[in-house]
């Protein structure tokens, strides 16, 4: 009888946004897909993760735009995403409508192979999502998302395996998004798995720690049929393992895929080309790294961690916050790390470190885990950081979106006619900032997508001396640019004067270190200093404020909300008062030390 593995190929998503922050643009995709459409994969990963937020916020690509174009350049091949369950491709519960409605349109725009996890492992949270799929007519893949910790247990993930069967999937996936596997636990997890629960297994594993092909290969030798692999230029560390190394490893045998060496290999050229242009987004993490097997940070949050750490001006930090991300994770009872719940512990580790002090700011996201908010936690909850956190407010038991009301409506009718689709207010759903801002755009026809850097080594001389300017070829979407630098030599407080030239039009541009500041109007703010000055201690950005001047605040009242890093955190009074002043807006940015609200006491 045939053993013959089934390859998943991640190249269009999970590879490129565990090394490069998920930055792959569409036109550089279509131009090989005659050719993976050729392979003989069992399925293309495309969709899904952080690829529907990085089109909307960074690449101004249209997310649905995209899925159709790859559905018609890829018409032999599945194609399949990762959802995270109730929390679809956001990072909150979503109501049943909302879900029902996603995975519909998802289904009818392109998406054959719908793989759904939830970041608790709590099978509550998959339900809506999967009798979704079953009533699209797809495949409805139930997901364990893999951890190590006192409470994950063997017996634990058969058990959530079974409760997935119940609810009709059609196979299973070991989500290993960290690359915490290890060879014989690979085997003996398998091995559990096809004892109990006749469904095919999927093995997902990061090379973070340099095991993943030895993973996969006990993980066949357990019952496991299908792997999922990265094409080689875009493969290993933080991505999968190789696609090419585990079809040579497997040719000949009983497990033999079949699969076309020589046109992955094309392929895999392809790829090197393109890989790059976005050197800028390269991880500074993309080799092996056994630190995983401690720290548990996942491919794709390592890389995006490390950007925005980079983007804070605190990548030098990078360490603490990984030895602090375990502890975090104690306290909140052991959660996989996988989105979103990697983002809530990856950030108030970070918090913790640059405060100088754990939890002296908690972000909202952990108020609302603590509060059961996400689902049942895996493990023991620290009931102290719980006290601190939601002092009073009821812990829910129950399933969270029970606890939601139908939205659809209410979202189609704040969105308006900037949406000239469902899908458009799906968008809106799924990040009702970037997405409001992306539809405005595009109505406005003003949609720019970030510039890449010029290739290393490309078109160009180095800057000698102050004067001597710099010339770039920038390719941005099909349009090429000439751009030539000279700085003029002024660093008054920090700043950088340049005149830059873009195609012979001049043009005199103040830079400023990043994270500094940039006045829209007036001067710089003031640095904190009195009692009453409230500032906070992370750059950021201002969501929302909550008072005006002449309100009457008490010590300890949510005055603003800020995010950073995706995730919000409220910024409280300092002392009981008056406010005096408000010095920011929504939208705004902030930095630490900055005086943002002014309350007098008393």
């Amino acid at each position: 009888m045939s053993k013959k593995i089934n390859v998943t190929d991640t190249v269009l998503r999970d590879a490129h946004q565990s090394l490069l922050a998920t930055r792959m643009r569409t036109e550089d995709m279509l131009p090989i897909c005659d050719k993976l459409d050729k392979v003989g994969y069992w399925s293309l990963e495309v969709w899904g993760g952080a690829t529907f937020d990085s089109c909307v916020r960074f690449l101004k690509e249209d997310p649905w735009e995209r899925l159709r174009q790859l559905k018609a350049a890829l018409p032999n091949t599945r194609l399949q995403m990762l959802l995270r369950g109730q929390n679809l491709l956001g990072y909150r519960h979503y109501s049943d409508d909302v879900v029902r409605a996603f995975v519909a349109k998802a289904a009818v725009n392109g998406i054959d192979v719908f793989r759904i996890f939830d970041a608790m492992n709590d099978v509550r949270n998959l339900r809506t999502a999967i009798e979704a799929v079953k009533a699209a007519g797809k495949h409805a893949q139930g997901t364990i998302a893999y951890t190590t910790s006192p409470v994950h247990t063997i017996e634990a993930f058969v058990e959530q395996a079974k409760a997935m069967q119940a609810m009709g999937i059609d196979s299973i996936a070991i989500k290993d998004m960290a690359g915490l596997l290890t060879p014989y636990a690979t085997f003996e997890l398998v091995k559990a798995l096809k004892a109990e629960v006749d469904l095919p297994v999927f093995i997902h594993s990061h090379d973070t720690a340099g095991l993943g092909a030895m993973c996969q290969l006990k993980a066949i030798e357990a019952g496991a049929t299908h792997i999922d692999t990265a094409i080689s230029s875009l493969a290993w560390g933080t991505s999968h393992p190789g696609t090419e190394s585990m079809v040579a490893a497997l040719k000949g045998t009983e497990y033999d895929t079949g699969l076309d060496l020589a046109l992955i290999q094309e392929i895999g050229m392809y790829f090197h080309a393109v890989r790059k242009k976005y050197h800028q987004f390269e991880s500074e993490f993309t080799g092996v790294d056994t630190r995983v097997q401690v720290n548990q940070v996942p491919g794709g949050m390592i890389s995006n961690l490390a950007n925005q750490l980079k983007e804070q001006g605190a990548l030098s930090r990078m360490n603490e916050v990984l030895e602090e991300i375990p502890r975090v994770r104690a306290d909140l009872g052991y959660p996989p790390l996988v989105t979103p719940t990697s983002q809530i512990v990856g950030t108030q580790a970070f918090f913790n470190v640059l405060a100088g002090e754990r939890y002296k700011t908690i972000t909202n996201e952990v108020k609302l885990y603590l509060q059961g908010r996400y689902g049942k936690a895996p493990g023991h909850v620290d009931e102290e950081l719980r006290q601190q956190a939601i002092g009073s407010e009821e812990v829910i038991d129950v399933r969270p979106a029970d606890l939601l009301k139908p939205e659809l409506a209410r979202l189609r009718e704040e969105i308006g006619s900037l949406a000239k689709s469902e899908e458009d207010v799906l968008t809106y759903a799924m990040f009702p900032d970037i997405g409001r801002k992306f539809l405005e755009e595009r109505e406005a026809g003003t949609l720019k997508p970030e510039a890449l850097l010029p290739i290393p080594g490309g078109k160009g001389v180095a800057v000698a001396d102050e004067g001597v300017p710099t010339e770039f070829v920038i390719d941005v979407h099909g349009e090429t640019y000439r751009v030539d630098i000279t700085g003029v030599g002024v660093k008054g407080e920090g700043k950088r004067h340049f005149y830059l030239s873009i195609d012979g039009m001049p043009e005199e541009v103040v830079f400023e270190p990043l994270n500094t500041f940039v006045a829209g109007a007036g001067d710089k703010r003031k640095q904190a200093s009195a009692p009453g000055d409230v500032s906070t201690t992370m750059p950021g950005n201002i969501v929302d404020v909550l008072v005006k001047a002449g309100d009457v605040v008490k010590a300890g009242q949510a005055l603003l909300i800020t995010e950073a890093m995706k995730m919000e955190t409220e910024v409280q009074a300092p002392v009981a008062g008056t406010v005096k002043a408000v010095h920011v807006a929504k939208g705004d940015r902030v930095n630490p030390g900055e005086v943002l609200v002014e309350i007098e006491e008393g």
